[in-house]
């Protein structure tokens, strides 16, 4: 097995791989003026997924995570996911959603073999919710993670993104909910892209802020899983759900990335932030091409920089999060 390492021993089990780049959602953090397509693009086919969670899988990787803009607005979600987690060596398939389809879709996308989910709520309050997102949907939203929960996710992920004078005054209402919910709520610090400096200057919350404020009011923290994300975990006694704060700007961020992106025009990502991509399409229609897009991918982590430099102001080259899946 080739295992994937970069020249500061970081070793790399986890893919975050989007399915497509489109949203129909207008998050003010992302796609504020909604979803503006770049000419018509060929997004990755079941087959090409096939062949490359194959060869991911040969190099080490045994979690992968669908992403978009919305995964679920492919039509062919259900077989992305069957063909993923049908996959040898993988053992997790987790779905980031903003959870517009998840009431109708939980039970089905269970039975295809996922494993867990990430549902974005930003707010609690409806009013907030349409404000935030543009979408009038926080009642569908909600209804979709009962589903997931009677379908069997264990405990669902909330993702929510805390913004100065938007939702940040709302932080003991989520506590609250969480407290008899098998909720993981993720609390995800406004990161700046090309397309955000205004944005980001206005609305950015320190994510230590909440960690110092979770810390008094006696969460723990927990110890992170090879295969976790950057979340930094916290349980407490009283309350039934956790919390996971994911704080890009905090020191040593970088230092224990576990996770590579494939783009859903088939462009391997190192990081979020910072290049243009690896191209690996073009050994994707010929499942023959399995040794070649092994070397290319392990050439390419080789050379993985140390740190994304966020915290120096270089945002690189990435417009906004939907176009690698975040």
């Amino acid at each position: 097995m080739t295992l994937l390492e970069d020249g500061f021993a970081r070793r790399f089990h986890y893919l975050r791989l989007s399915v497509t780049d489109v949203c129909n959602f207008r998050c003010t953090y992302c796609l504020p003026d909604g979803y503006r397509p770049d000419g018509r693009k060929s997004f990755l086919s079941l087959d090409e997924i096939r062949t490359l969670t194959r060869t991911f899988a040969a190099m080490g990787t045994h979690k992968v995570r669908l992403t978009g803009g919305e995964p679920s607005l492919r039509r062919d979600l259900t077989e992305i996911i069957e063909t993923v987690a049908s996959t040898p060596g993988i053992r997790k398939v987790a779905l980031t959603t903003n959870g517009y389809r998840l009431r109708e879709r939980a039970a089905e996308w269970r039975r295809a073999g996922l494993t867990s989910l990430n549902v974005s709520v930003d707010s609690l309050d409806a009013r907030q919710f349409h404000r935030i997102t543009g979408e009038d949907k926080f009642a569908e939203v909600m209804a979709g993670i009962d589903a997931a929960l009677a379908a069997g996710f264990e405990r669902v992920k909330v993702n929510a993104v805390l913004l100065k004078g938007l939702n940040d005054h709302e932080l003991d209402t989520f506590l609250g909910w969480i407290r008899d919910n098998p909720i993981e709520l993720r609390f995800i610090e406004l990161m700046q892209t090309g397309e955000m400096d205004e944005r980001f200057a206005r609305h950015h919350v320190s994510g230590e802020t909440i960690k110092a404020r979770l810390l008094q009011s006696g969460w723990l923290s927990q110890l992170r899983g090879q295969d976790d994300g950057p979340a930094q975990v916290f349980c407490h006694p009283q309350s039934q759900g956790r919390i996971g704060l994911i704080m890009p700007y905090a020191k040593d961020f970088c230092a224990d990335c576990n996770r590579l992106r494939v783009s859903a025009t088939g462009k391997l990502h190192l990081c979020l932030f910072g290049e243009q991509g690896v191209d690996l399409r073009d050994l994707l229609a010929d499942a023959s091409d399995e040794a070649a897009l092994i070397e290319r991918v392990r050439l390419a982590v080789q050379g993985k920089a140390r740190s994304h430099y966020l915290q120096q102001g270089l945002v690189g080259n990435t417009p906004h999060l939907a176009s690698i899946g975040g």
